[in-house]
């Protein structure tokens, strides 16, 4: 159950109007890394989380605070966006520099669609969309992605802020910036405490190393112009989890045969010269299943 309160979780005062800025400030709405983005993405991790206790309560905690983000966010956008006229005729915006301001910089859809409100969308104007969000049930992925969507949502909040001489406007992302602070820190400390729990290690998943290439598990391979990257931790010593050794091969050799496709199967209409033999089947991509088969098979209307 989720309740709503009429107010807000910080102030959301513009100090005066300003569409151009409200388009921009949609990207903390409905971008790749908005509020909208961690909203989602926390709840389903929270409700997908298989372990009752600290760690679901803790992400159900953070998602429902990034829901009042959103709120606050969209709130904003609204009045940001008030009183600008979005009726007039588009040779009005000529004459009158708030009418131009709105046709030169706000999202039409502002007004055509929103009637003066935020739309869920980016600051371009494209719609969010849920494939953002990473909620994989593996509590340590899961952990790292929310640290990098804090660190981008972050760094665009820094962006907006210096975009904005408004007072109103920075004092709301003061608070965001200072929330997007903590939030990483948060992440960082339940990854930590993943750990130290014993419930997860340093590799997700956790598992497989009997089965991996172990010998490649180990070293950079050296595939492009640069001349520095044996320089980093990545290339020496041991490596994070404790066990593998990190390495560099300067000068790596291919593994496998040449690239090519198979023969293709000729209801595909592929150009093709005969060079690679004969496809297996010349059924290819029309053959059915095993269980197509038997069905056709007992089909007794089947010619």
């Amino acid at each position: 159950m989720f309740r709503h309160t009429d107010h807000l979780q910080f102030d959301v005062k513009p100090e005066k109007p300003d569409p151009v800025y409200a388009r921009k400030l949609q990207e903390l709405i409905g971008g790749a890394y908005g509020e909208m983005t961690v909203t989602m993405q926390y709840l389903f991790q929270g409700w997908n989380c298989r372990m009752p206790g600290k760690y679901k309560d803790m992400i159900m905690d953070v998602a429902t605070e990034e829901i009042g983000h959103v709120e606050m966010i969209a709130t904003m956008v609204a009045r940001l966006l008030e009183g600008a006229p979005a009726t007039h005729a588009t040779q009005a915006a000529m004459g009158d520099p708030v009418v131009a301001a709105v046709l030169g910089g706000m999202d039409p859809q502002q007004a055509i669609v929103s009637g003066g409100g935020p739309v869920l969308a980016d600051s371009n104007g494209v719609p969010w969309n849920g494939r953002y969000i990473v909620a994989s049930g593996n509590l340590l992925a899961d952990f790292r992605a929310n640290v990098t969507a804090e660190s981008q949502g972050r760094i665009q909040t820094a962006r907006l802020y210096h975009m904005t001489d408004d007072p109103g406007v920075k004092d709301m992302l003061k608070f965001n910036l200072a929330r997007d602070t903590y939030h990483q820190n948060l992440w960082l400390s339940a990854i930590a405490q993943l750990k130290a729990d014993g419930i997860e290690d340093t590799i997700t998943p956790n598992a497989l190393f009997d089965e991996e290439h172990s010998e490649h598990a180990t070293s950079l391979w050296h595939l492009s112009d640069g001349v520095a990257a044996d320089q980093g931790m990545w290339a020496h010593g041991t490596a994070p989890d404790g066990v593998h050794k990190n390495g560099f091969i300067p000068d790596p050799v291919p593994l496998g045969d040449k690239a090519a496709p198979p023969p293709p199967d000729p209801q595909l209409y592929v150009t093709y010269d005969g060079s690679q033999g004969k496809p297996r089947s010349t059924e290819m991509g029309t053959q059915a299943g095993l269980l197509g088969k038997i069905k056709d098979t007992l089909d007794p209307d089947k010619p």
